[in-house]
């Protein structure tokens, strides 16, 4: 019987010492990467939404006048020269559209306040701001 001696080192043991941390440090690098891809993919699309907002209003309040017409205070703001169109909605307490109304807004201000006058063919109840796009 011959006896083996013990292996001098970690090497001879297992075998390549080295290809776990090889791959170990493959994955890393190849994390991180994808990583900063992903960061970099999700900022530019925030970043395009953001930019591509050439107008954006909100309605500030609104009052019923009369039984045929309905007030809204609206604060636009666009770019500076541009003009605008909000499309307002009014409502009645069973929810059925009474009113609607496009406001074209030509202020060449870049943030525009304005009452708008909705008529109705019933009371309403609720004025809704549907929207704002460039004129």
């Amino acid at each position: 019987m011959t006896a083996t001696p013990p292996p001098d080192s970690l090497r001879d043991r297992y075998g390549r010492e080295g290809a776990d941390a090889r791959s170990d440090r493959f994955l890393r690098r190849l994390g991180a990467v994808l990583g900063v891809l992903f960061v970099l993919v999700v900022g530019w699309l925030g970043w395009s939404y953001v930019s591509g907002q050439e107008v954006s209003a909100e309605m500030i309040k609104f009052k019923v006048v009369s039984d045929s017409s309905v007030q809204a205070q609206l604060e636009v703001r666009k770019e500076e020269g541009a003009a605008a169109v909000c499309t307002l909605r009014a409502q009645a307490e069973d929810t059925n559209e009474v009113g609607r109304r496009d406001v074209r807004i030509d202020d060449p201000a870049s943030r525009v306040d304005t009452v708008v006058t909705v008529r109705t063919t019933a009371r309403a109840t609720t004025v809704t701001l549907v929207g704002c796009r460039p004129a």
